[in-house]
């Protein structure tokens, strides 16, 4: 509906609060110079609100059984608790590296004989690929001088590693994984053993724990 015109004395209060009002605010100043001038002055439109940032995922906590039973495997194939915890620093270099490959060896049978393991990309290490928007970051981790969006063109440095079969043994409900190296007490075993080992042997002292009574 048409507003009916102003009066007289609305006009002069108008004018005379207008008048102070262009005095003290530029910018109601400058849209009375557009509306004289016949402009239509767009208003300063709000900011945008910020896009909310996703949040986190929730820390989800890994059940210790898997770990314990894993932990377990290795220290009794490959004596893996016990070379972690000598301490190697008074042993020769080649003594390190001998006992390292009987760990080695009882790792990479735990590995075989309960997991199956293949790699992420099937391309040779070193090759050029180009990694498309969307890619899975989680299975593809990007390093370097990462600027702007994908695609990212690159070199595989490292294919990685997938899991696509686990096969460790069942349990009995009252085994209890945090024993993940039973305590072995057997004296007058141990002392036969020691008499009949080799005095020649060069990994003795490295490899005395590792070594299944």
């Amino acid at each position: 509906m048409k507003q009916a015109n102003p009066s007289l004395l609305s006009r002069i209060s108008l004018a005379f609060g207008s008048f102070f009002s262009i005095i003290a605010d530029g910018q109601f100043a400058a849209r009375v110079q557009a509306l004289r001038a016949g402009e239509q002055r767009a208003e300063p439109s709000a900011p945008a609100p910020a896009a909310a940032k996703p949040s986190a995922p929730p820390l989800v906590e890994a059940a210790p059984d898997g770990a314990l039973q894993l932990l377990g495997l290795l220290q009794r194939e490959a004596r893996l608790i016990d070379f972690i915890q000598e301490d190697i620093a008074a042993y020769a270099d080649a003594d390190v590296g001998a006992a390292a490959r009987v760990v080695h060896e009882g790792c990479r049978k735990v590995l075989q004989d309960n997991f199956t393991i293949g790699p992420v990309r099937s391309e040779a290490e070193g090759s050029r690929v180009t990694l498309p928007a969307g890619f899975d970051a989680a299975a593809i981790r990007v390093t370097g001088n990462v600027v702007g969006q994908p695609p990212f063109n690159g070199s595989i440095t490292h294919r990685g590693w997938r899991v696509s079969e686990t096969r460790l043994p069942r349990l009995a409900g009252s085994h209890d994984l945090r024993i993940v190296a039973p305590r072995r007490w057997n004296y007058e075993r141990a002392q036969v053993l020691h008499r009949h080992r080799p005095r020649h042997h060069p990994l003795r002292p490295l490899l005395r724990r590792y070594r299944r009574l």
